[in-house]
């Protein structure tokens, strides 16, 4: 089963398909006119959270022309594959699928996590179905400035440059309670890592890709209470996940002010997915249901 995922950038519109605005994970099309969306296998808990899961195609295409980083007489260099892709928390769930659909795919892959001893495993796994090659893995705590600077010296000492960025790392504090029993610590652990990780992430990301020639392409992953709705026990969560898509639509405005053409900053929503975050503390009706 295929997950679904909505979309929101400026530059990606007008869609040419179904008016939910439900799409597949990004994979970047050659032309310079386009990118093609192409599914992500990954388990989902219903199928009504993937209303297009069944479409023979498995492909969608929409106009991205602004998206793209052009070859024109402005020296930029073209985006072209193998892409160099780089993701947040992406040791196991949502992340670690990510990075295994664009290996699969061809393109090289920078994963990290928290834990030294997860990013280990998780890249002796994907070298032994990939290759050593096209997989590098290091330690980074998105809540620490200097770490995610590190990040991006690490991404350029081994690749040179990074065309994909997507910041997939988030935590709930794996806790399930009303707010009035959050611990100080389980609160200080959602926002720090959803809200100021992110910024910290999106901040170095596009520092580093303003002075790349072929630019690139910035992924923020939001989740439950992204669209406003509640999310009962686990509200800090929504919370932070309703920021996201904030500052997305913020540096969006931004890049478009300061007339950057060749950064891209989009919003990806990919829909109720069974994953450890999700499930902490709950089983799966009450993760659906809110009971």
């Amino acid at each position: 089963m295929a997950i679904t995922a909505s979309i929101s950038s400026p530059s990606l519109s007008p869609l040419l398909f179904s008016k939910t605005h439900h799409t597949y994970f990004p994979r970047l099309d050659p032309h310079h006119n386009f990118c093609k969306f192409n599914r992500c296998c990954l388990q989902t808990v219903s199928s009504r959270q993937n209303p297009l899961c069944l479409s023979s195609s498995g492909t969608w295409v929409l106009n991205a022309s602004l998206v793209r980083a052009e070859a024109s007489g402005n020296g930029r260099e073209p985006m072209v594959p193998p892409y160099n892709v780089l993701i947040t928390g992406s040791t196991k769930g949502i992340g670690y699928a990510l990075a295994k659909e664009f290996l699969k795919a061809g393109d090289n892959v920078i994963i990290c996590s928290r834990s030294a001893e997860r990013v280990k495993s998780a890249v002796q796994s994907l070298r032994e179905d990939f290759g050593e090659q096209r997989v590098w893995g290091t330690t980074c705590d998105v809540r620490e400035g200097q770490d995610v600077k590190d990040l991006v010296s690490f991404a350029q000492k081994e690749l040179k440059y990074i065309d994909i960025w997507i910041n997939n790392a988030g935590s709930n504090a794996y806790s399930f309670k009303p707010l009035s029993e959050a611990s100080d610590e389980d609160l200080i652990e959602v926002v720090t890592t959803n809200a100021l990780g992110l910024m910290l992430c999106c901040r170095e990301a596009i520092k580093m890709m303003l002075n790349q020639p072929r630019g690139g392409h910035i992924f923020n992953i939001d989740g439950a209470g992204s669209d406003g709705r509640p999310t009962p026990r686990f509200a800090a969560y929504g919370a932070t996940k309703r920021s996201v898509v904030h500052l997305t639509k913020s540096l969006q405005a931004e890049l478009q002010m300061q007339d950057v053409k060749n950064v891209a900053m989009h919003n990806l929503s990919p829909g109720m997915v069974t994953t450890d975050l999700l499930m902490s503390g709950a089983t799966t009706k009450q993760v659906v249901y809110g009971s």
